[in-house]
């Protein structure tokens, strides 16, 4: 198949907006913002490197402007929406490295999913190092479920870490949750949502509504976050397949681009990513094995 045209690409974001705006999805962002005003407003900000996005979790969604809520088809699913992890059959085994200015803040998250039939298994752990908050380091437990042809069901349940510690800790302590969906209407459209929690508060910290769009070799991407105070946050990625094995991507997050390049094989995968931040830009990179 060819390129897209100019035409054609235009045709689809207008498609893709189009789309996101449904009457259905709009309900959708209402309730979910009534289930907000009707909870407590206590908040915490003990662990603003978990809160924050981006979740810095995948060179391939860093990238794409953090846009991925939606896609989640890569082995760094279990943090994006875990509802994703029954998109493929298999093992996916990946890490991240922050490679460059690790003087600013280290952070080098790592994960496993597994899926069979209509079930995905994940563990993942994020550590994050050099930030205001200490070391924060997080351990994910997910599960999914396919509930229907075009719809799957996620959780993960996450544990803090202790930072010094003189044993290996499985667990952790102050227990938080995430809960995610992923809708696929049609096979090349899909919707997710992923609502956050975290320690030491009560309710939903925060809900992401994403949207995907397959256009030939070009996806589409868009990720609106809906914190439980303050303003959302959009997202938009691109990722262009310039050959079978190569991957062209650039977004817009935290109102700067982003942009990265990917290699992508039978049996893994290996993606670059730099993003601007307030004072300074990152490097990342992250390889995946898939058996």
């Amino acid at each position: 198949m060819g390129r897209p045209t100019n035409e054609e690409m235009t045709k689809a974001l207008s498609r893709f907006i189009s789309l996101v705006c449904t009457p259905n999805l709009l309900r959708l962002t209402l309730t979910l913002a009534l289930l907000f005003l009707t909870s407590s407003l206590a908040l915490s900000t003990e662990f603003p490197f978990e809160d924050a996005r981006p979740h810095y979790t995948g060179a391939r969604a860093l990238g794409m402007g953090n846009a991925f809520t939606a896609v989640a088809d890569d082995a760094s699913a279990g943090f994006w929406n875990p509802a994703g992890l029954i998109q493929w059959t298999g093992v996916k085994l990946f890490g991240v490295n922050k490679f460059r200015d690790r003087s600013d803040y280290a952070f080098d998250p790592k994960g496993i999913g597994y899926s069979y039939r209509r079930f995905g298994l994940f563990w993942g752990n994020k550590i994050a190092l050099g930030v205001e908050s200490g070391t924060p380091d997080f351990n994910y437990y997910g599960l999914a479920y396919q509930i229907s042809s075009h719809v799957a069901g996620g959780a993960n349940l996450k544990f803090q870490r202790e930072h010094p510690s003189d044993r290996y800790q499985f667990f952790g302590t102050d227990p938080s949750y995430d809960f995610a969906l992923l809708v696929k209407p049609r096979a090349n459209l899909k919707f997710g949502l992923l609502a956050g929690h975290l320690p030491n508060t009560r309710g939903i910290r925060w809900i992401t509504l994403g949207a995907a769009f397959q256009l030939r070799q070009v996806l589409f991407a868009s990720d609106i976050a809906v914190p439980r105070s303050g303003r959302p946050d959009l997202y938009v990625g691109i990722e262009w397949a310039a050959a079978p094995f190569l991957y062209v991507r650039t977004g817009y997050s935290d109102h700067d681009w982003t942009g990265g390049v990917g290699l992508d094989w039978k049996w893994g995968r290996i993606d670059y990513a730099r993003i601007y931040e307030d004072e300074f830009t990152s490097d990342f990179i992250s390889a995946e094995i898939r058996f």
